[in-house]
């Protein structure tokens, strides 16, 4: 039935939208030789659309029909309809097959009622638009080809799609991807609808794929002056809200030490926010430093901070997957003939969906050199063309390398210059405890940076251009001693939290323990060797204390060192004690399991 259905609509809008055809396979790839491109389309006849309708139902039958019914509901301005299947629990958010959501549907039709309703139900006011178009959604949709009848009528299933279940006031050639409900109310130039929408939390500066924001399709009246006083008010908001709580403070609670590699990154993207940089390049950097050291954490935090959807916002590319030439095409995609063109490339796909995304390009120097001299364009141009020649524009992004190339050199130069600020602290005032830690704070000298570190970064990318792209190269440092005792205390805290919650066990824990942990850190893991020490001391006790039933809940634990029991490494053991309701404690005979170095195999 509803194939018959869609058969007789296409054949109704066959003769209307002919011209349509034409024009837009005219305006494709190729140019010439399509003038005849509505006589084909009469040849077709009936039989072509009817194809056509068995083709639109392939894409419906995938749907999920709730949320179909949540579209056209939104669509038609049926409130009753949309209440009900919001009760249902049918999601607000919910995409059309191709892209849109209902509030966009409810904004572009002026569907004031509906747009209440949406919002009312958590609707987001500022997801975008996955829609760009009818082109686009064809090749989407694994239509490799647009040429003859049956990609006319392909189209013609796009076409009206769009025209008869979003709007038919839109351009067809136009991109719309990107475009939030607020887009599509200014486009409208509907006042009331952006009014919502702006009190709902829709944010007037977000961009579309092209750039652009909302402001930019409203016309001069009065919902153009809402927009602006609107934008003038986040602005001073965020302005104000970067004044009082700068961004090495928020940076500062999620990563401990480092501060100079905090600095230098809040100091670039201060920069960046207040309009004093390079509009036509983005911002580049290089971490340099040992592993697990926060070069991952603080490029994953700075996301955070620019981005409230750090899904779409924070790109990661292991750069380790890309060593070979042949792996180049995993990259930006395929060129058109080979396997794989129409899944496009790992980085240009998810560019796309946020054009100013945080781009983290993990372990860069293992990357093949063909890589780099896309990586080349990519920042000195700020665009990038993908294997379907299609190009990407992302100016506004932030792209992060980061390397171990001359870690161990940083890490020793640290070391050296941590000594001799700590001897000369020592010398002046050694009583005074807070002088020593504030001398721990470093910086690597420019004599440093020229005479050892240019030459092997020089060897890694081989070339000169590539680094002068990189506005800032950041040194990560090994940790000092108060760090490393930060980083034990946070460690303990963790797997405090966890016995609480899982057990109701408390732990507890005194300064010796956290001297006693220290020990475990290891220059060239970092804050993994940490985590690893306090995992191998602390929580296999935990875990055969609990296997042996010798821990109740409700219990208090308290971790004690024993100077006069040593492990095989030679530091000082670490017990368990269980505090009593007296504050008295029993310490836990706890039975080693089988140690696989101690077992002695038979030959």
């Amino acid at each position: 039935m509803q194939y018959h259905q869609l058969a007789s609509r296409w054949r109704e809008s066959l003769e209307g939208r002919r011209s349509s055809w034409a024009s837009l396979t005219a305006s494709g790839r190729h140019r010439d030789g399509h003038e005849s491109r509505a006589e084909a389309a009469d040849a077709a006849g009936v039989a072509g659309v009817i194809s056509v309708a068995a083709l639109a139902f392939c894409f419906k039958k995938d749907s999920d029909d709730k949320a179909e019914a949540l579209l056209e509901a939104a669509r038609s301005s049926n409130t009753q309809e949309l209440i009900r299947l919001l009760a249902q629990g049918v999601d607000p958010n919910s995409r059309h097959r191709l892209g849109w959501t209902p509030l966009m549907v409810a904004a572009m039709n002026k569907q004031h009622n509906v747009v209440k309703v949406l919002l009312e139900a958590g609707a987001d006011p500022n997801l975008g638009d996955d829609f760009s178009s009818v082109y686009e959604a064809a090749r989407e949709k694994g239509i490799h080809s647009l040429e003859g009848e049956t990609g006319i009528y392909i189209l013609c299933v796009l076409l009206v799609s769009r025209e008869d279940e979003f709007s038919n006031r839109l351009s067809s050639r136009a991109s719309f991807r990107g475009c939030s409900a607020l887009h599509y109310a200014a486009l409208t130039d509907d006042l009331r609808t952006v009014r919502m929408l702006l009190d709902a939390g829709a944010n007037p500066l977000q961009k579309n794929e092209l750039g652009h924001t909302p402001l930019t399709y409203a016309k001069e009246g009065e919902t153009a002056t809402l927009l602006k006083e609107f934008v003038e008010a986040q602005q001073k908001r965020e302005a104000e809200q970067r004044r009082k709580f700068p961004l090495e403070r928020r940076l500062k609670e999620h990563i401990i030490g480092q501060e100079g590699a905090i600095n230098t990154v809040a100091s670039a993207i201060r920069r960046k926010e207040n309009g004093w940089y390079d509009e036509e390049h983005p911002l580049v950097f290089l971490f340099l430093g040992s592993s697990g050291i926060g070069k991952t954490e603080l490029a994953k935090q700075v996301a955070r901070y620019m981005h409230k959807d750090i899904k779409k916002g924070f790109i990661r590319m292991d750069m380790s997957e890309f060593q070979e030439k042949h792996e180049v095409a995993k990259f930006i995609g395929s060129p058109p003939g080979y396997v794989g063109h129409e899944e496009g490339g790992q980085l240009t796909k998810k560019l796309k969906q946020c054009p100013n995304a945080v781009v983290l390009f993990d372990e860069v120097d293992k990357a093949h050199p063909d890589v780099l001299t896309i990586m080349l364009q990519l920042f000195d141009e700020g665009r990038l063309t993908d294997g379907k020649g299609k190009t990407i524009e992302c100016k506004d992004a932030i792209f992060i390398m980061t390397s171990n190339a001359a870690s161990d050199e940083i890490a020793q130069h640290a070391l050296q210059l941590r000594e001799e600020a700590q001897e000369q602290s020592r010398r002046r005032l050694a009583e005074n405890l807070e002088d020593v830690q504030k001398s721990e704070k470093i910086t690597i000298s420019n004599t440093f940076k020229e005479q050892v570190i240019r030459p092997i970064l020089k060897a890694h990318f081989r070339r000169d251009e590539f680094l002068g792209r990189i506005n800032e190269i950041v040194y990560f440092l090994p940790f000092c001693h108060s760090e490393l005792i930060q980083l034990v205390s946070r460690e303990l805290s963790y797997w405090a939290k966890k016995a609480k919650q899982r057990h109701n066990i408390t732990l507890l824990w005194e300064r010796p323990v956290l001297e006693l942990l220290v020990r475990g850190y290891n220059l060239h893991y970092g804050a993994r060797s940490i985590k690893h020490e306090v995992e191998r001391r602390l929580v296999n006790q935990l875990a055969a204390a609990f296997e042996q039933e010798l821990l109740t809940k409700g219990c208090t634990l308290r971790l004690t060192v024993d100077g006069g029991q040593q492990e095989k490494d030679g530091a000082p053991a670490l017990h368990l004690e269980v505090v009593g309701e007296d504050s008295s404690t029993r310490k836990l005979d706890i039975r080693p399991p089988l140690n696989p170095e101690d077992v002695t195999y038979a030959h």
